[in-house]
C-alpha cells in the first residue's frame, strides 16, 4: 500500500467508524448526557476531536485558517473563547451552548477539507516542522490560555499532525464515545 493511500484510508476509516458507532446510533437529544463523574459527553468529544483536527489540518499544515473561523457563530459558540473545547475535560458551558446539528455538519466539513488537504499534501515534507505555535496564535488560541497544547505541538513534524491529530486522536476518543454510548444503554450488541 502506498503512503498517501494509507493516510486517506485511515482518515476516512476513523470518521466512518465514528459515524457508524455514534452518529447513526445515539439520538441527538442524548449527546449532552453525562455518564458518571469525570467523563465527557458525546457532544463535547465530537467538538473536541473536530476542533483539534481543524486546527492541525487546516491551520498548522497549510498555514491557513481553521474552519472554526467561520463556524463559531453557526455552532452557537460566539461567546466562547477560541481555546474552549481543546482540553480533555469537558467544558459544560460549551456543551450546553453547542448546536449539535451544526456540530455534525462542522465535523463533516472538517473531514471533507481534511481529505482534500491530505490528498494534496507533499509527502516529502512530512518530516518538516510547521510553525504550529504561530498557527495557533493566528487562530486566536493563545499560548497563555493553553500552554500545554502549544508545548505538545511545538517542534513536531508534519507527520505528527497527520498521524495523531487527523487520525489517532479521533480513534482514541471514538473509543471513549462508544463507552459513553454503551453506558447510556444504547449498545446495539
Amino acid at each position: 500500500m502506498e503512503l498517501r493511500e494509507w493516510i486517506l484510508t485511515e482518515h476516512a476509516s476513523a470518521f466512518d467508524r465514528m459515524a457508524r458507532s455514534i452518529l447513526d446510533i445515539v439520538p441527538r437529544d442524548r449527546w449532552r448526557d453525562g455518564v458518571g463523574d469525570g467523563g465527557s459527553s458525546i457532544a463535547y468529544l465530537l467538538y473536541h476531536i473536530t476542533y483539534h483536527a481543524d486546527l492541525a489540518i487546516n491551520a498548522v499544515l497549510p498555514g491557513g485558517d481553521p474552519a472554526m473561523a467561520t463556524w463559531r457563530g453557526r455552532l452557537g459558540l460566539g461567546g466562547h473563547p477560541a481555546h474552549a473545547g481543546l482540553g480533555e475535560t469537558e467544558d459544560v458551558a460549551l456543551t450546553a451552548d453547542v448546536d449539535v446539528e451544526a456540530l455534525v455538519t462542522y465535523a463533516e466539513s472538517v473531514q471533507a477539507t481534511g481529505t482534500e488537504l491530505l490528498g494534496a499534501l507533499d509527502l516529502a515534507r512530512l518530516g518538516d516542522v510547521p510553525a504550529a505555535g504561530e498557527a495557533l496564535e493566528r487562530a486566536g488560541v493563545a499560548e497563555a490560555a493553553v500552554p500545554w497544547l502549544h508545548a505538545m505541538w511545538a517542534g513536531k513534524p508534519a507527520s505528527f499532525f497527520v498521524q495523531w491529530e487527523a487520525i489517532g486522536h479521533r480513534i482514541n476518543h471514538v473509543g471513549e464515545m462508544v463507552s459513553v454510548r454503551n453506558r447510556l444503554g444504547l449498545s446495539p450488541f
